[in-house]
């Protein structure tokens, strides 16, 4: 079991390090082009991550294709407005609104799944919002279309984990990547077309196939680790991801949280392994399951 976490810590470093690369191209490309080219090159590398029992050219032969694609679409939408998210606000900040996601799991559980929900969990869900507003402190300072962008994304997370309970057994994992892969070259295909294309140099070349090679690393290593722990184990690791936002941030961005901020971080995270822990006392098991991250 400590393989699987150390694995998992890892991955979410992995994922991190993309985030933090793309962050550094804003300005450079649209978000578009970023999403093109960071979609591209982590495809090339998770191609050869395929089961033995599954073929790529296969890919397209879905059990539930209206399912499929309404996954991969959250997808695309996830990624767009997270490159533009990481372009345009602090790390920290993206962050904590995108683990918003486990809490809108819980809201849209009792709204689409009309499941029942403990005073524990909506707890969770009171205290992951007041930490938010503790790190954006809306009135307190400017709010951007970042900010929104981020949101959005927590609840296209939390669509995605829905959509995955139903899919997890029954669609092969060549049929989520590769539809998911496919959609973002073409969307973000047309996208970077019709607005600004810019031709990487050298440099920024390598750097897209850095940001690219980080995420399939997480897509990876997430995948190994839950070898080794199970899933209730792994799930409380996606939380490192907030560690890794302050010291990326201050170290490269010269972004630096205050005590509120910090406190509000920890709020969002408490409050989302709060979640985890009741449904794992309620359920014997963890449905917000991290590895069904929607966004290459």
């Amino acid at each position: 079991m400590p393989n699987g976490i150390l694995l998992a810590l890892i991955a979410y470093a992995s994922y991190s390090g993309s985030d933090a690369v793309i962050k550094s191209l804003g300005g450079q490309f649209t978000v578009f082009e970023i999403g093109f080219f960071s979609t591209l090159f982590a495809g090339c590398f998770l191609f050869f991550s395929r089961p033995a029992n599954e073929r790529w050219r296969d890919f397209w032969r879905a059990k539930r294709p209206w399912a499929v694609q309404a996954r991969a679409w959250a997808g695309i939408a996830s990624g767009v407005l997270s490159v533009y998210a990481f372009t345009t606000i602090p790390l920290a900040e993206t962050y904590a609104l995108i683990f918003l996601a486990p809490l809108c799991v819980t809201i849209l559980s009792t709204v689409i799944l009309k499941e029942k929900v403990g005073p524990w969990r909506w707890l969770a869900v009171v205290a992951g919002f007041a930490g938010v507003m503790l790190v954006v402190r809306p009135g307190f300072r400017e709010l951007h279309l970042g900010h929104l962008a981020a949101f959005t994304i927590a609840f296209l997370a939390a669509t995605n984990v829905i959509l995955m309970r139903s899919l997890a057994q029954q669609e092969k994992r060549t049929t989520m990547l590769g539809v998911l892969i496919g959609y973002g070259l073409l969307f973000n295909g047309i996208g970077a077309a019709a607005t600004s294309f810019t031709v990487p140099d050298g440099k920024q070349l390598a750097w897209l196939v850095m940001a690219g090679a980080f995420t399939a690393c997480g897509q990876l290593l997430q995948l190994l680790a839950a070898k080794y722990a199970p899933a209730n184990r792994i799930a409380p690791t996606h939380y490192s991801q907030i560690v890794w936002a302050v010291i990326l941030g201050a170290l490269f961005f010269r972004e630096y949280p205050d005590w509120l901020s910090l406190v509000g971080l920890a709020v969002v995270g408490g409050s989302g392994l709060l979640t985890m822990v009741r449904e794992e006392v309620r359920l014997g098991t963890v449905r917000w399951n991290p590895f069904s991250r929607a966004r290459l």
